[in-house]
């Protein structure tokens, strides 16, 4: 095998993407526990904050996340538990609901999103110019498009009743 394809740039592009995640996700996950949540957890509790509603179907939270609807479904049990989701019906589809972030899911996430934001600060965008900045993420915006084109169904779709509740299922 010839040497000189280890110093393909594409490889060195996905072994630095890689590397850079794993550092981050490792000091995210330290502080995440810090407030009892699973990077999965915040992961859901963060997406849904960020969707109309504070609200997402459960097949569109499974399309978002890097979980199945099975598993969506199992985290989504826990976090009920815990008090930190509901779940809604949807009015015009037995078949399909709504997950939900409470009070105290919202509370849990404001109380966890400083350090986040710290450390988001410190390892990652602070490492970066804005023009660099705004470089990387049109860059991650195109590639998570082509590798994961659902990652966004759900969090843009206007509200039909206007009242900031999604109705259509």
């Amino acid at each position: 095998m010839d040497q000189n394809v280890f110093d393909d740039p594409r490889i060195t592009a996905v072994g630095l993407l890689v590397e850079a995640h794993a550092g981050l996700s490792a000091r995210f996950a330290a502080q995440y526990e810090e407030h009892g949540l699973s990077p999965v957890e915040f992961e859901v509790l963060t997406r849904l904050a960020r969707s109309p509603g504070n609200q997402l179907r459960m097949t569109d939270l499974a399309a978002q996340t890097s979980l199945s609807t099975s598993g969506v479904t199992r985290v989504v049990d826990r976090m009920e538990r815990d008090g930190l989701l509901t779940r809604r019906a949807c009015p015009s589809d037995r078949r399909s609901s709504f997950a939900v972030v409470t009070a105290s899911g919202l509370q849990r996430l404001d109380e966890t999103l400083p350090g986040h934001l710290r450390i988001i600060e410190q390892w990652f965008t602070g490492q970066l110019d804005p023009d660099a900045l705004k470089a990387l993420l049109d860059a991650l915006r195109r590639v998570r498009d082509a590798v994961h084109p659902g990652a966004t169904a759900g969090s843009t779709e206007p509200t039909p009743d206007g009242d900031g509740s999604a109705t259509a299922c």
